[in-house]
């Protein structure tokens, strides 16, 4: 009988306080009362839904939110490199983020007769370690050598977390063969 009261009790406490949860606090101020309540933050956005189990380009193709650097990545010929075994860090901007690059720059880099340069500018966005958020939250900005040896600035002491200009959407999204940081630029190598 003490055990179904404490049940029963508990309950509805419980019950109680979700309610008082969604109530909103009464307003002292009368024009505060009649004004709408105000839109709770939403969670940050998950671009990727990480499977650690699968290689970088099969997490991003599971997404669908980076098809223009997977054609690029194929067309300069990458794609087996984001896909082999290894330790890799990919910082890859959005379909939204080549969306700001202007189209004919798009449209150039991706002819057969530029592919070098194609493979450059991809070749950027990778590093050839695995460098996980908390190697970067809190740190000072950093030069991290690129694949191609250019170096990227990866700044782990503000929020959200910068590489280069680029904010960092999505940190740390793990794979088999490494991690990918979702960025809402497209990075440009110093000359």
């Amino acid at each position: 009988m003490l055990r179904t009261f404490a049940f029963a009790a508990a309950s509805t406490l419980l019950a109680a306080s979700q309610a008082l949860a969604q109530t909103p606090p009464a307003a002292s101020d009368p024009a505060a009362a009649a004004a709408p309540p105000a839109a709770t933050a939403a969670p940050a956005a998950v671009i990727i839904t990480p499977n650690p189990s699968a290689d970088i380009v099969a997490n991003l193709k599971a997404s669908g939110q980076f098809t223009t650097f997977l054609k690029a990545a194929d067309a300069s010929g990458l794609t087996p490199v984001l896909q082999k075994p290894g330790a890799l860090t990919v910082f890859v901007p959005t379909d939204a983020a080549f969306a700001a690059v202007p189209a004919d720059t798009m449209a150039n880099l991706m002819k057969p007769e530029n592919a070098a340069m194609l493979q450059q500018a991809v070749a950027y966005h990778i590093v050839n370690t695995k460098l996980l958020p908390a190697q970067v939250t809190g740190h000072a900005a950093t030069p991290v050598p690129s694949v191609i040896n250019k170096p990227i600035t990866v700044d782990g002491s503000s929020t959200p977390i910068k590489v280069n200009d680029a904010n960092v959407l999505q940190a740390g999204a793990p794979a088999s063969n490494g991690v990918i940081y979702v960025i809402d630029k497209v990075l440009m190598a110093p000359q």
